[in-house]
């Protein structure tokens, strides 16, 4: 349960600090949990990353301050941290359907936003197909990019399909090409059979890779070697065409296993998925992976 109480405890130094510059930055020093998993997580369980429920919240109370004082609308946008008034009424507007001046003479138009409340249904978390299996540390090899946690979700996919467009699938077609650099990097150390969350201590974003297992050789000057360390993973079995398994297995593991697991907790922050090289992705039998990294919870 300690990773819920970190969810439940975000929510509380947000709505403690909502109106300091740096909330999230409080979040991160006072709840005990990697930023990437606080992120997915809370993401899971409420449908907003942090930086957006803060955003909506702000947006709300300044809705009310509108209506209950005779604030001007800069000292409003000032308070809510905009440093103009054109950019405050241009997330006001997207976010309440009105501008701020139209929303003071018609007050039926405000969207509210109250706080939220975690509540985990945690049955059925103990019946997922899952291994946990401590490992050695091991090298992977491919393509890296930074991503925001804002977007990644709809940043990542079209990451995967520049890759494969552009280099994978070429070779997959014409295995008879000479065999360059990038091609025999590919194809020898498999990349495309690895995708890979790397946190390394950044509170906003994260580098993910289109990956392979280095197996050695050269590596070529656009791609990244990078050291998986040992660690302790539960490894959870995916079974359906992608995306959609994989996203069906990672909101349950969010929402039932570990807020229900009295056993492991996670230990850092790194996320794998594993993709195996039977069938294609849209196979209603394909098989693929997500691995966490665990570590025996504390009583």
């Amino acid at each position: 349960m300690k990773w819920l109480e970190s969810i439940r405890k975000t929510v509380e130094v947000i709505e403690e600090n909502l109106w300091d510059e740096d909330v999230l930055t409080k979040v991160a020093q006072e709840v005990a949990i990697s930023p990437l998993y606080l992120q997915k997580g809370f993401q899971t369980l409420t449908g907003y990353t942090p930086s957006e429920y803060v955003r909506n919240r702000r947006l709300y109370c300044a809705a009310l301050d509108l209506l209950n004082t005779s604030q001007k609308i800069i000292d409003i946008a000032l308070k809510y941290g905009y440093e103009t008034p054109e950019s405050f009424t241009k997330a006001f507007s997207r976010f309440h359907g009105v501008t701020p001046t139209q929303l003071r003479k018609d007050s039926s138009k405000m969207t509210v936003f109250l706080p939220l409340t975690i509540q985990v249904s945690i049955s059925g978390g103990d019946k997922m197909d899952y291994v946990i299996e401590k490992m050695d540390s091991f090298k992977v090899i491919g393509w890296n990019r930074r991503f925001s946690f804002e977007n990644s979700y709809e940043m990542i996919p079209k990451f995967w399909d520049e890759v494969y467009q552009k280099y994978v699938l070429p070779y997959c077609d014409k295995p008879d090409w000479p065999q360059g650099e990038t091609q025999k990097a590919v194809t020898e150390n498999n990349i495309g059979s690895f995708g890979v969350c790397i946190e390394e201590d950044r509170e906003s974003d994260f580098d993910y890779m289109v990956a392979g297992l280095y197996k050695g050789g050269e590596v070529p000057s656009d791609m990244r070697v990078f050291e998986v360390p040992a660690l302790t993973w539960a490894k959870f079995r995916c079974k359906g065409p992608l995306p959609g398994a994989l996203q069906s297995i990672n909101t349950k593991i969010f929402q039932q296993w570990l807020p229900g697991n009295p056993d492991w907790e996670l230990s850092a922050g790194f996320n794998l998925e594993y993709y195996t090289e039977e069938g294609g992705p849209d196979d209603a039998d394909y098989e693929s992976q997500i691995w966490i990294p665990v570590k025996p919870a504390k009583c």
